[in-house]
């Protein structure tokens, strides 16, 4: 595929391996502000480079080249039809292993897609919001500008600059958490790498959330997140969980592949659940359980987990090319 339009898919003139992400969230103005370094490969001669982008601002871009020089695009046309955006270089940029840095803006939404709102309500009634990801089919890039098809995995790197006392999660584990220099009511939150991995199963939220967690035999930590002071009621779904994931990797012989799995309640979701890798989002009342509840809703809610569970092996692992071919 050359680097003309080519329908609904992006050009292969220019393919991602690696994302740097940063994030911060700002659940009082409802806005968020951050920068993807992206590490690209040119593969033949152009001037363009095109990617995907929808419902954010970009404010910066730069290219920069492994011997260390920074190419600045002449022009960005913008195609919010196809939510792509074009970077058109003055010059040539060559067959060669680059950097693609890009500064930029959005709002958390209320639409249920992309990076969004969901209003969290506790134990106690109080509600606060959190920021929370769903990006199937293609909500990824209304969060960070990127190479939004299935086909291309690349390794994530995701950083998150959130509050203090904020819960921060991600599809991998925490690395480093450590206050910011320059404001200290905000703390810096690192995960460790991804695997490769398709973009629409990424996943990051941030807001205010109770846990329990135990190990499942083959010594994943699987937890459950729920509003605060609910927690119990994940205790039926988590020790679900924990059989479920040895019973699927023993099914397919092949491992689980992350150190993690996390279940959360989301209140506000549009869909019953969603498989991101390590960090799986269920509709709030689809993995909680109480006194009350009926053994056919006990079976529903094994169903679903069992359900989001298998996509670790096809979905996650084994991947269509194209959600939309």
């Amino acid at each position: 595929m050359d680097e003309t339009d080519s329908g609904h898919r992006l050009p292969r003139n220019v393919i991602p391996s690696h994302y740097d992400i940063q994030i911060q969230p700002d659940l009082e103005n409802f806005t968020f502000t951050g920068q993807v370094s992206i590490k690209v490969h040119v593969k033949q001669p152009t001037r363009t480079v095109t990617f995907n982008y929808r419902d954010i601002e970009i404010e910066e871009v730069t290219f920069n080249t492994a011997e260390g020089l920074s190419i600045t695009p002449g022009s960005m046309d913008y195609h919010p039809q196809k939510d792509r955006i074009v970077l058109n270089f003055d010059g040539e940029l060559l067959q060669c292993d680059g950097q693609l840095v890009i500064k930029y803006k959005g709002h958390l939404r209320d639409d249920l897609k992309g990076f969004y709102r969901s209003l969290q309500t506790s134990d106690s009634g109080e509600k606060k919001y959190a920021a929370v990801t769903h990006f199937e089919p293609t909500g990824a890039r209304r969060a960070f500008p990127c190479w939004d098809e299935p086909a291309l995995k690349c390794t994530f790197d995701i950083t998150l600059i959130v509050p203090e006392g904020k819960t921060a999660l991600s599809n991998m584990n925490v690395i480093e958490t450590k206050p910011m220099e320059n404001n200290a009511v905000l703390k810096m939150v690192k995960f460790a790498t991804t695997p490769k991995m398709s973009t629409y199963i990424i996943a990051f939220i941030v807001g205010d959330f109770d846990y329990i967690e135990g190990k499942a035999n083959n010594d994943v930590r699987v937890r459950v997140y729920t509003s605060v002071g609910k927690s119990e009621g994940g205790r039926f779904a988590l020790e679900f969980a924990k059989k479920a994931l040895v019973f699927l990797e023993n099914y397919f012989q092949v491992p689980y592949g992350l150190p993690k799995i996390d279940l959360i309640g989301i209140a506000d979701f549009g869909i019953g659940a969603m498989e991101n890798w390590g960090l799986v989002t269920y509709r709030e009342r689809y993995i909680m359980v109480d006194e009350n509840t009926s053994a056919s809703t006990k079976q529903f809610i094994t169903e679903i987990v069992a359900h989001e569970f298998t996509h670790n092996w096809f979905g996650n692992l084994v991947t269509m090319v194209c959600l939309h071919c």
